[in-house]
């Protein structure tokens, strides 16, 4: 049999030591993070070249933000909301790529796993993704937050993030929104090719794994090698489990699993040079008349292929044990690991503008495809299963996450009218062929592992999972600017929206039907067990498993109308108001399916048909002619996702885990307090300083337990939960001419600090009761959370960013940044059986970003050099009892280096 390449023991001990001490994890020194310059709020008008283009929710002066930086204009015309803005300057600064790099800069926003953005430390639940107003649906449906990290930076005009609510938003508010603005007319037409390539330290020119799957992969597209075969497809829409008895012969089970693609999804191989990263992308816009009609047509298309292998730990506490009269944490499970990921983000952008005088109208189409090839090996002991004896487990997966998106926007000005509307419809699709996995045991006897198929601890399974989800959206908002004696704008819109989603998991184990294989057989690789030899010589047959462990299928949908008022007023010099109140009707459910008509018990459906009203102010004191002073209040909700009400299991790769919906889920409710002063002491220079409280009622929290052989996440709402919080940030240029010399005439210095510090309380009584998640029955919530007070899942305490950098302020563009950034330590996922929280440790991160502006043949073109994670931060997800440490997920992340040049016609 051909050699597994597993880690060894000896490996597992050396990624342990390289990774943080125990006594790292209880002694964080905060370390300062770099932010973008995100302008807070406008200031007095300036050139209309300064402006930033943002389209956002609303009618009134929300969807006319601009940043100007030196001094605040008439009340009146500035955002009355907490706000922050990237323009493209400041992502291009930072240089990430993507947004979700750049607004890890941004006060109080941190990302998790460098795709998922969390507003003041808050879970992804309780943050809002927008794209020109409109919500936005994510490309991977088993997620609420979008992965910003799939936006190039070339097609967005500005991000707002709005940390105050506001009545013309949607009401599921929690953290904060994000709303990206694409880009529309430009004033000038052009025509830019990027490229870039590069690794990391970990996975480049490095060991890892792989498998063929189809000549294609590399992009993002399957040649149709996982496609079903046809007689497997008619198998499945038959409505009939695909099991031996009475609806199919022994014979045509054994056809159907011979028909299944084998070697090309199934064989890992060990690949001793990981590839580069590479990335490619077009853009272009140009404008033109028709009649007095200026139209805009921007469009973008790009590719980003990048490899990603973590070698790390894995282990599962078996509960507290008592060794010599103290308790202690020990696993049951514990394997060392190597997964390489192969991630290719295809991404398109065509829209069209059209100003008419004071009306602008805007058509985007939006295409994103993400695709990933996971190969994965792990050996270690899984001591419920086999005791003392190495398991070995191979895992194979591709994930094709699909996103179509288009969108249409009115934003029309009469006099003093103003109506703006919104229509959007998306598409987000996901499909899992061939998920493939293998267990192996080693036998003694042969000094090799083996799988006979039946065996503790051996055995082979696929699945195959398809989910569909649309969306929705209408908007119509209204305003009207009047004088009653102060200035007053008066708002008031409808939003409908609609989100259907349909998911279908099938799920098989390969059984002999001659009880387990020869011996001899069952030392063969994964291709060979899986034969057409083997097949039909040992009566090899899949046995249908789905729904076992929860629903095969479910349809579930959201529908809500909402309708809001608002008004906008000066009530005395430097003294303004904005307050409204929203309604909503949410209808949601989610309707377990029973494929097979077998019944069960487990198949609850949920249906949560809940109105509410939402209210919301904001009072602005202008207490200079460039300070203002903010005091903002808020109720708003967070719905549980549909993943989290569905019983249906999923892998999610980037925690490494797998999650269970609870049909017993209920809305959380949030009051939300802020008080915020900024100073805006210089041009595009500010200090703003922000004291925040939310209280929240029903938070759903993550939730870990062990049932049978399996560990999984699912979610629980606790009963309240309170979270405070301050932030400050600094924003400052210094001219270096004093310094002489002509090196420093036209330089200037940037130092952009910030600092948040959050505090949740997640408080639990001996008298609160909650649903069960496994039953639905009421129960005391101590049996399910500790009493006391614990921290939010998914929290920070600490937030914090340093950006230090020089730039040329003359026509060529030469700019160097040092950025700075760290998370203190966060919760993502609540003990199971009364264990200590896993904890996430992310350390500090230090980047290096190096930007020079060139000409060629006359055409303007970048070099762009960029080092991250200079500090070779290692990632640790961990539980701690006294001196005892479970590393749940530690793994390497390494240094990466990226070069990139640019050119634009």
């Amino acid at each position: 049999m051909a050699k597994f390449t597993p880690l060894s023991f000896a490996a597992l001990l050396m990624v342990s030591s390289a990774l943080v001490s125990p006594a790292a994890f209880a002694q964080e020194a905060p370390a300062p993070q770099a932010d973008a310059p995100a302008a807070d709020a406008p200031a007095e008008e300036v050139p209309a070249e300064d402006d930033i283009e943002i389209s956002g929710p609303g009618a009134g002066g929300n969807s006319e933000i601009v940043v100007r930086g030196r001094f605040i204009p008439n009340p009146i015309k500035a955002t009355p909301e907490v706000v922050s803005v990237l323009s493209e300057a400041d992502i291009a600064r930072t240089a990430d790529g993507d947004i979700a790099g750049s607004l890890q800069r941004v006060t109080g926003l941190s990302v998790v796993g460098g795709r998922f953005v969390f507003v003041r430390g808050l879970g992804e639940r309780y943050s809002l993704a927008l794209m020109n107003g409109s919500p936005l649906t994510s490309p991977d449906p088993l997620r609420r937050t979008v992965p910003l990290d799939i936006f190039p930076t070339s097609v967005i005009a500005s991000t707002t993030i709005q940390k105050s609510y506001s009545v013309d938003y949607p009401g599921e508010f929690g953290g904060g929104a994000i709303n990206l603005t694409t880009k529309s007319v430009p004033r000038d037409p052009f025509f830019k090719i990027e490229f870039s390539t590069g690794g990391d330290t970990i996975t480049t020119g490095e060991v890892g794994y792989t498998y063929f799957g189809s000549s294609t992969d590399f992009t993002g597209f399957d040649n149709g090698a996982r496609t079903l075969p046809r007689n497997l497809r008619d198998a499945f829409a038959s409505g009939n489990p695909i099991t031996a008895g009475a609806n199919f012969t022994q014979a045509q089970v054994r056809d159907l699993t011979a028909s299944l693609a084998n070697a090309n999804t199934s064989l890992i191989q060990r690949n001793n040079n990981i590839p580069v990263n590479f990335s490619g992308q077009v853009s272009g816009a140009t404008n033109f008349l028709v009649g007095d009609v200026n139209i805009g047509i921007v469009g973008a298309a790009g590719i980003n292929n990048t490899w990603r292998t973590r070698g790390g730990v894995q282990q599962i506490s078996q509960g507290i044990v008592p060794v010599n009269g103290v308790d202690t944490l020990l696993p049951d499970i514990n394997f060392n690991y190597l997964t390489t990921e192969n991630r290719v983000v295809v991404n398109g952008l065509f829209g069209v503008t059209a100003d008419v005088g004071e009306h602008k109208f805007k058509w985007t189409n939006l295409f994103i495809r993400d695709s990933l090839k996971d190969a994965s090996i792990r050996e270690g002991i899984d001591a419920r299963i086999t005791d003392t004896r190495l398991i070995n487990r191979s895992r194979t997966n591709w994930f094709e996450r699909q996103l179509i998106n288009t969108q249409f926007v009115g934003e029309m000005k009469f006099d003093d009218f103003r109506l703006n509307f919104r229509g959007s419809y998306a598409n987000s699709q996901r499909e899992a062929p061939y998920e493939r996995t293998f267990d192996y045991t080693f036998s003694a006897a042969a000094n090799d592992f083996v799988n006979d198929l039946q065996s503790a601890g051996e055995g082979a399974r696929i699945a195959f999972s398809d989910l569909d989800d649309n969306v929705y959206g209408a908007n119509v908002d209204l305003a009207y600017e009047t004088d009653i004696g102060v200035p007053i704008t008066f708002s008031a819109g409808y939003a409908y929206y609609k989100n259907d989603r349909t998911s279908i998991r099938r799920d098989f184990r390969f059984l002999s039907g001659q009880g387990p294989l020869p011996f001899a057989v069952s030392q063969q690789r994964p291709d060979f067990l899986l034969s057409d030899f083997n097949i039909y010589t040992f009566d090899v047959r899949l046995f249908e498993t789905s729904g076992s462990n929860g629903a095969a299928a479910y349809d579930a949908g959201l529908e809500v109308h909402a309708g809001y008022l608002q008004f906008e007023a000066e009530l005395a010099d430097s003294l303004r108001l904005q307050a409204g109140i929203r309604y909503e009707d949410g209808d949601q459910f989610v309707q377990p399916i029973d494929l097979f008509g077998l019944g069960s018990a487990n198949l609850v459906p949920t249906n949560i048909r809940k109105d509410d009203w939402l209210p919301a102010a904001t009072l602005t004191w202008n207490l200079a002619e460039n300070m203002q002073l903010r005091f903002a209040a808020s109720k708003t909700i967070a719905r549980p996702q549909f993943r989290e009400l569905a019983p249906q299991q999923y892998l999610d790769l980037e925690f490494d885990r797998t999650f269970f919906g609870n049909p017993f889920l209920k809305n959380s409710r949030l009051i939300n307090l802020e008080t915020r002063f900024e100073w805006y002491f210089e041009r595009d220079q500010r200090f703003t300083a922000a004291i925040f409280y939310k209280d929240i009622k029903d938070p759903i929290e993550n939730l870990g337990f062990r049932q049978g052989d399996n560990f999984f996440t699912t979610f629980a709402n606790a009963p309240t939960a309170t979270l405070y919080g301050a932030e400050i940030e600094l924003v400052k240029f210094f001219d270096l001419i004093d310094l002489g010399g002509t090196f420093f005439e036209e330089r200037r210095m940037l130092i952009a600090a910030n600092y948040t510090y959050t505090n949740s309380d997640v408080k639990v009584t001996a008298q609160d009761m909650i649903a069960d998640p496994l039953s639905g029955a009421m129960v005391s919530a101590s049996t399910i959370f500790r009493t006391g007070g614990f921290a939010l899942t998914g929290q920070s305490d600490h937030i914090a960013n340093i950006q230090f950098g020089m730039e040329s302020t003359g026509e060529r563009l030469s700019q160097q940044t040092i950025l700075l950034s760290w998370n203190s330590n966060r919760v993502t996922n609540r003990g199971p059986a009364g264990q200590p929280d896993f904890v996430e440790f992310t350390g500090p991160r230090l980047d290096f970003v190096w930007r020079e502006g060139f000409k060629l043949f006359n055409k303007t073109g970048e070099l762009k050099f960029e080092a991250r994670n200079l500090l070779s931060t290692d990632y640790v997800e961990f539980q701690q009892l006294g001196s005892s440490v479970i590393l749940n997920n530690a793994y390497e992340i390494g240094r990466g280096f990226q070069i990139s040049a640019s050119l634009q016609f």
